[in-house]
């Protein structure tokens, strides 16, 4: 027990410290609440968008067959169909007011697509329109039955809510390590720190686990939150879950400490947090699937620690697995978390 008092008195000053700053109570508990819910709303399951489509009314076959293309594309709901001159069309597309120009020929099938190549939602418009007009072209055509899926798991709040709960835990391990690191150096503190009997293993530890405390907290707090608010479940073993939420936010406050070792002062450490994370904001599926990168590079990302992290949650969350499936992520952070700490602690500066 004498063994670990040392450690267990540290972590509690820092917890006292952190709750005696409301600033500091908000940005780790009430931000992230706060971006889950405006993402939650601003990606929640709504209705397909209407496309956009303008038909050629002023050609040089007249209104009449403008007329007949809107009355077959008027079948499809999705469509939403205007008349317009072929200047004012053209204008639309280039300036992304409409997806499709439709122009009535004289040669077969009967009309002519302009779209831009360059925009998803153009080529969509003009899959959309071509379907539904060989379709009423040819009514003999089968028409396939549609069944609709929208289980849980397999929503876009799903996906994100493991991306958000890591790269909180990145964010969390990072900044609430290497600020505080580099603070009490600049305070001169870290010198009187080191003229006491303290070990400084103990020290280090104390700091990384009060961090991973908050952050555990955090965590818990935003996945109640999902459940109540957006219905999400945890579909794996809980105790798996803890496990992979445990090694990440130990590989982070490692990588926070190693970050923090030498720098000397805030605007030094705040660079170097931000060129470790915003690549990993980007690369490892926080937002997005990290799959769409190419596969020359797909090796490298999978041993960033913040795609590790991210594939066990989801294994776990969405995918209802259990210790097996955090197998590989769960090494990967190890890793992370000594090797940085044991470096961090080797480089240290205490002046």
């Amino acid at each position: 027990m004498s063994t670990y008092r040392p450690i267990v008195e540290l972590t509690l000053a820092r917890l006292r410290e952190f709750y005696r700053e409301p600033a500091a109570v908000f940005w780790v508990y009430g931000f992230p609440l706060l971006l889950a819910i405006g993402l939650g709303i601003a990606f929640r399951d709504r209705p397909v968008e209407r496309i956009p489509i303008d038909i050629v009314a002023d050609g040089e076959l007249g209104p009449a067959p403008a007329d007949h293309l809107r009355e077959r594309l008027a079948t499809d709901e999705r469509l939403q169909l205007s008349l317009s001159t072929e200047a004012t069309a053209k204008e639309r597309l280039r300036t992304g007011k409409t997806g499709l120009v439709l122009t009535p020929t004289t040669a077969a099938p009967g009309w002519a697509f302009l779209i831009d190549p360059n925009r998803p939602d153009s080529v969509l418009a003009k899959s959309a329109a071509d379907t539904v007009l060989v379709r009423a072209s040819v009514p003999s055509v089968a028409v396939a039955p549609v069944s609709e899926s929208n289980e849980i798991g397999g929503r876009y709040i799903d996906f994100l809510l493991p991306g958000l709960i890591g790269a909180n835990l990145m964010g969390g391990g990072l900044f609430g390590v290497g600020f505080v690191v580099v603070d009490l150096r600049m305070r001169k503190l870290l010198k009187r720190f080191l003229a006491t009997p303290m070990n400084r293993r103990d020290f280090l530890l104390a700091l990384m686990a009060s961090r991973l405390l908050f952050t555990l907290v955090e965590v818990t707090i935003l996945l109640v939150f999902a459940w109540l608010v957006f219905d999400v479940t945890i579909r794996g073993n809980v105790f798996a879950l803890a496990t992979i939420l445990l090694l990440s936010g130990s590989a982070f406050t490692g990588i926070g400490m190693l970050l923090a070792s030498r720098a000397k002062t805030i605007e030094t450490v705040s660079g170097l947090m931000n060129a470790v994370m915003l690549p990993m904001y980007v690369t490892s599926g926080v937002f997005f699937s990290a799959d769409r990168f190419p596969e020359a590079i797909q090796p490298f990302l999978k041993i960033l620690p913040l795609t590790a992290a991210n594939d066990g949650l989801r294994a776990v969350i969405n995918d209802g697995g259990g210790f097996e499936a955090i197998l590989r992520p769960g090494l990967i952070l190890a890793a992370w978390g000594v090797v940085c700490f044991f470096v961090g602690l080797r480089i240290f500066r205490w002046k």
